[in-house]
């Protein structure tokens, strides 16, 4: 008789299964690729107020326009596509059936987390060479911040949309993961740094776990420096959304 999989090959044959999933789902995946890379086009190439302000001042649009892009994409990912997926795995019968296994629920948000990351992989190659033909030149020294930034968010935002696909119905995660998608792209400080909002909504949005992933970004990708204060905000919301999935997350409706 052999002896039962570890915890870590649990996980990570559950990873492997839910990143071929992803990737197989042509659908979501064109969506969270497309949307972000309208938006990098979009706001590259056509004339609007300064991007570059704050710390920001005297960089090339692009140069400030592409993290936040990079950020975008993250968000996608890790939380409307995952929320929806969650959804509709509750309804049909998916988790039900997980939940006999011993992947736990820690198990399955760390499973659901890595996979996530394998699908980010492939858009932030996408994006980045759209914004490197767009005239982006990230700054080397800020290569390892990024990903400590994305892999940051990945949990976080995976751990959100557990928080909100996990717990509601599957029509009302629909409606409730795309409002937010679409709430914090336009003012959530995502594409936009905080510092471009007035007061006090500025400071109200420097808070978001959106504006922190961005904010992290721009300022490894911009600036090759690590932001201390966003990786804090993004860590704070990370530790807390997954306290609060372990407890909301149901297997079955």
């Amino acid at each position: 008789m052999s002896a039962p999989a570890s915890p870590v090959v649990r996980v990570l044959a559950q990873a492997r299964f839910e990143a071929a999933g992803l990737l197989r789902h042509g659908e979501q995946l064109i969506v969270s690729m497309v949307l972000p890379l309208l938006a990098l086009v979009g706001l590259a190439l056509v004339p609007y107020p300064e991007l570059a302000v704050g710390p920001f001042a005297g960089e090339d649009r692009v140069d400030v326009l592409a993290p936040g892009v990079l950020a975008l994409a993250v968000m996608s990912t890790a939380f409307t596509g995952q929320a929806i997926l969650l959804a509709f795995e509750r309804r049909w019968g998916v988790l039900r059936l997980l939940g006999t296994t011993p992947l736990g629920r820690g198990g399955l948000l760390t499973a659901k987390s890595l996979s996530v990351l394998v699908v980010i992989a492939v858009q932030l190659a996408v994006v980045g060479a759209v914004a490197a033909v767009l005239g982006w030149r990230p700054d080397p020294a800020g290569i390892l911040p990024a990903l400590l930034a994305v892999v940051l968010g990945a949990v976080t935002f995976t751990a959100l949309a557990a928080c909100v696909g996990g717990a509601l119905r599957a029509e009302a995660t629909l409606a409730v993961a795309n409002l937010v998608w679409v709430l914090l792209a336009a003012g959530g400080g995502v594409l936009l740094p905080a510092g471009t909002f007035p007061e006090p909504v500025a400071s109200v949005v420097a808070l978001l776990p959106s504006a922190a992933l961005g904010d992290l970004l721009r300022a490894a990708l911009v600036q090759g420096t690590l932001a201390w204060g966003p990786l804090l905000v993004l860590a704070v919301w990370g530790g807390l959304a997954l306290a609060l999935a372990r407890r909301l997350l149901r297997w079955s409706d």
